[in-house]
């Protein structure tokens, strides 16, 4: 006997239904969820100017798929009656929505990994199956009673919608195959290439070199092959159609002639919130795959002159490449007889075959898609270009024309970079429109733009007052005795983090004064950082620069080095010699005591010392060579002292700073594709941050080094010291001074 039986009148069947509303809030809430993901792609594709939308926001993924089946509550739900208006619109907007998702999801495929592409097809395709079934239940049982024919055309474009988006991810590793060897054949191809100008300054070839990078890597980006592939195009048709068709269904049932409902579901009042929600988020998520529909036309109708539209049918490699490689590949079971293998190898090829028929017939149905509007509007586009050829032949004749005013200014054409050489082309993709190429290169100017707006005020400053690069040399000295037999290395950061905290702890400062110098280092340090992780490719130096990072953050944030307060240092009124000394007592103490109670291979590797051991050996032997180089130090003014310390830091960021250039040229190489454009975005923005910082440090001679050497300081440190000993050896005055009496007694002889 069943509860609500035994207790027949006791038994309220209205409080089971009551949480009903607030699941729909739900369901409503979840798909302003979905809504804003697609309004936040299509916003960012407009802010950036990237009319094919790539997907950041709203991709395939278990997040995604999570809020979407929250979202699809209502045409799965087959046991709850609905009968007014405002139910039935609800179900079909949320089967419309689920089109329109799926046709945003298309351009994400390329930036997944094929295990990825699997498991979020394999759940997507669950999803959508179980939807088709469960509205096709519906629809034979009367639970959707109005609109009979508008949900059949959606559920069968719902359905066309994920074969295409199934097959289409086939060929997405093929894609990003091809894609990752024409970007690397064309990064060796600009790496190799000269400038026109060898005169041109440093900066302006790094900018010709980004805006070639920055339409290798955009064109190359598997987001946009699949974006600009006729497939995802074509989707973008279907979404516009299932827009229509819900736009149509809702103004006919709220406005025109329809049979009247019945009482509201147990969804009460929560289906007005779930139509106006989804009803917006189609339209929001019509934008991105109509726009790639459009830009598909457009650049198909630029060129219908130009090629016969008959091998626009032909079925790409890619396409069908990954299925022929299956077919080809033998199975790895191991089914005893021979009899059974033979079955099910054939039966393997028979459904590869059917596969390959299906992408095959898939594709050209997209690209009959995509040229059927074109045969329809080419009378108007015809008359459209014959109206814009008369005026642009009138503008020719006009003097003021832009045109004729470059030419009488003497602007050349042919000396502006031509960018499509670089552009990366799929099978059948001769060219791509001239608005592409535009608009890379106005994306690289702003990019530049931004960077330029947020230069490092504070470091420029200081490296105005370097003079060289001498200070690479004297912040260390071999006259100072070690405290071990062996010593870690340094990275350019942390002899900058020590001078510094020095320079914190010297009397008499003005405050201001040391703040613009902590400013100056942090700026600094931002980019020395960069410097050390990516030329030290073998990591060599990852605890040193660990190290400087972790004495930093005290130093910055609380002046404190270590254990030690460097502002009561400052206080207690020492002169510069007594702080010297204390800190090279307290860092020699450090050290002294690691090696009393530590032994073993620990000890034997500085690379491994602890933090404070490393920062303490640093501090030791730089307030040693400080005290060295200025044994009358107490004769001489704070002030003094403190510009010295000053110039060493900004000698020492200068040197560090001369490998940004190259660092810049190293963020456009990257180890996968779908990191590329970031990259060189980075890169971009960089160059403008610091192109005034290069400027600066280019007017330096730079030692003889190779590029081995130019990653470590210690390096820099040995060349210039062994340079500077040449200069300044006996045997070198002795050549100067014969030299001058050869030249003395070839005039008296002339005399």
């Amino acid at each position: 006997m069943s509860y609500c039986t035994q207790y027949d009148e006791g038994c309220d069947s209205g409080s089971f239904t009551s949480p009903v509303p607030w699941i729909g809030l739900y369901v409503a809430a979840s798909s302003l969820g979905c809504s804003l993901a697609m309004a936040a792609d299509a916003f960012r594709g407009f802010r950036h100017q990237k009319l094919w939308f790539p997907c950041k926001f709203f991709t395939l993924n278990a997040a995604s798929l999570t809020s979407l089946g929250v979202a699809m509550k209502l045409p799965v739900d087959v046991s709850t009656p609905m009968p007014s208006k405002t139910d039935q619109l609800a179900k079909f907007s949320s089967t419309v929505l689920m089109s329109t998702i799926m046709a945003n999801f298309m351009p994400s495929l390329g930036a997944m990994h094929d295990k990825n592409i699997l498991m979020n097809v394999t759940a997507l395709g669950i999803f959508v199956i179980t939807l088709i079934v469960n509205v096709c239940i519906q629809l034979g049982t009367g639970v959707i009673y109005t609109l009979v024919k508008e949900q059949a055309i959606v559920i069968l474009f719902v359905f066309v919608l994920f074969v295409i988006l199934s097959f289409s991810a086939l060929a997405v590793p093929t894609t990003k195959k091809y894609l990752e060897l024409k970007y690397s054949e064309m990064q060796k191809k600009v790496s190799s290439e000269e400038s026109d100008e060898p005169g041109k300054p440093a900066a302006e070839k790094l900018k010709e070199d980004l805006r070639k990078y920055w339409v290798v890597a955009e064109t190359g980006c598997p987001q946009f092959a699949m974006a600009r592939s006729a497939p995802c195009s074509a989707s973008g048709a279907i979404c516009f159609l299932t827009a229509i068709l819900l736009a149509e269904a809702e103004l006919r049932i709220y406005f025109g002639h329809s049979p009247p409902g019945g009482t509201h579901s147990d969804y009460k009042w929560s289906t007005y919130f779930i139509l106006v929600i989804q009803t917006v988020g189609v339209g929001i998520g019509t934008i991105a795959p109509v726009f790639r529909w459009f830009n598909a036309l457009r650049f198909m109708s630029s060129k219908r002159g130009d090629k016969n539209y008959k091998t626009e049918f032909k079925t790409e490699n890619y396409w069908i490449e990954r299925l022929v490689e299956l077919k080809e590949r033998p199975l790895a079971l191991h089914i005893g007889g021979q009899k059974y293998r033979k079955l099910v190898h054939n039966t393997k090829n028979l459904f590869l075959d059917l596969c390959i028929k299906v992408q095959i017939l898939i594709v050209v149905g997209s690209k009959l898609v995509l040229l059927l509007p074109i045969f329809i509007t080419s009378p108007f586009l015809q008359c459209c270009n014959s109206c814009m050829g008369s005026t642009k032949k009138f503008n020719s004749n006009d003097p003021g024309t832009d045109s004729n005013w470059e030419s009488r200014a003497g602007v050349k054409h042919g000396s502006k970079l031509d960018l499509s050489r670089y552009v990366l082309h799929l099978e059948g993709e001769e060219e791509l429109p001239q608005w592409v190429m535009k608009n890379n290169r106005d994306v690289v100017n702003h990019l530049i733009r931004i960077g330029k707006q947020q230069q490092p005020k504070y470091l420029i400053g200081l490296l105005e007052n370097s003079t060289g690069f001498k200070g690479v040399t004297e912040f260390d000295s071999n006259q100072v005795p070690s405290l071990d037999s062996s010593e870690p290395p340094n990275c350019w950061t942390l002899p900058l983090v020590t001078l510094t905290s020095i320079t914190i702890a010297l009397p008499n400062i003005e405050n201001e004064t040391v703040d613009r110098l902590v400013c100056s280092v942090s700026e600094g340090l931002l980019y020395s950082r960069l410097v050390d992780k990516n030329l030290d490719a073998r990591r060599e130096l990852r605890n040193i620069r660990h190290t400087a990072d972790t004495v930093w953050l005290g130093v910055e944030l609380h002046r404190r080095w270590l254990h030690e307060d460097l502002r009561k240092m400052v206080l207690q009124g020492n002169t510069p010699k007594n702080t010297l000394e204390r800190l090279a007592h307290v860092a020699e103490e450090t050290v002294v005591e690691f090696k009393r109670n530590i032994d073993g291979s620990l000890k034997e590797n500085p690379l491994h010392w602890p933090i404070k051991v490393i920062a303490a050996n640093s501090m030791y032997r730089i307030s040693q060579t400080i005290l060295l180089n200025n044994k009358n130090i107490n004769e001489q003014t704070n002030r003094r002292l403190f510009e010295q310390l000053s110039t060493m830091v900004a000698d020492i960021l200068g040197a560090c700073l001369t490998s940004l250039p190259h660092i810049i040229t190293m963020k456009c190489y990257t180890s996968t594709i779908e990191e590329t454009e970031e990259s060189v975005q980075d890169a971009a923005h960089l160059l403008g941050e610091t192109e005034k910082v290069v400027e600066i440090v280019k007017q330096h001679q730079l030692p003889s080094l190779n590029p081995n050497q130019v990653v470590y300081i210690d390096e820099w440190r040995a060349t210039m010291i062994q340079k500077n000993d040449l200069l300044s050896s006996p045997l070198t005055n002795e050549i100067a001074s014969v030299g001058s009496g050869e030249l003395h007694i070839a005039i008296d002889s002339e005399a």
